[in-house]
């Protein structure tokens, strides 16, 4: 096994361990200063660095808890890992893609969660918190105003219609 690969897995049982205890200083010291993070919401909005990656890891470690991976896969330079959380009292599942660089550094971090009403919980918890930490009061408060009603929705629907239009069994 090279330097590198056995480097790359260590960073990786690093970063699990990090966000398993929720914390922020151990998960940046895994990521190289340009890291860039998809988020699972939305294609318009990208944390780009390690200044921006710590101030979204604090929030996201702030509502996300009882993080624990059940799986892992790959080797190199990239891995998939995949843990069950819950935020507020939703349980959700989510999957980290994660490239790494030369230096065995998250370069690039991939997000993908489910269910729906568990993403929503996160984005009326994490969206009005990043808002107040840049100082944006105001924006805070509209992305609370309008993300509370999104989630009540999906909410409603997850928990209403959904079991309503399962195939009968035969």
């Amino acid at each position: 096994m090279s330097e590198t690969l056995h480097s790359a897995a260590a960073t990786v049982a690093i970063w699990r361990s990090a966000e398993e205890r929720g914390d922020v200083d151990a998960a940046v010291a895994c990521l190289s200063r340009d890291v860039v993070l998809s988020s699972p919401l939305t294609e318009q909005f990208r944390f780009e660095g390690s200044d921006q990656l710590g101030d979204f890891l604090t929030s996201a470690f702030a509502a996300v808890k009882d993080v624990r991976y059940h799986t892992q896969t790959g080797g190199g330079d990239t891995y998939a890992l995949v843990y069950r959380a819950r935020v507020g009292s939703q349980s959700f599942e989510e999957v980290q893609l994660l490239r790494l660089d030369g230096e065995a550094k998250i370069e690039e971090i991939t997000l993908f969660g489910r269910p729906m009403p568990a993403l929503t919980a996160l984005m009326s918890t994490m969206g009005p918190e990043l808002a107040r930490k840049q100082g944006r009061r105001g924006l805070a408060a509209l992305i609370r105003a309008s993300t509370v009603p999104v989630h009540a929705m999906v909410t409603f629907g997850d928990r209403s219609m959904v079991a309503k239009t399962r195939l009968a069994a035969r």
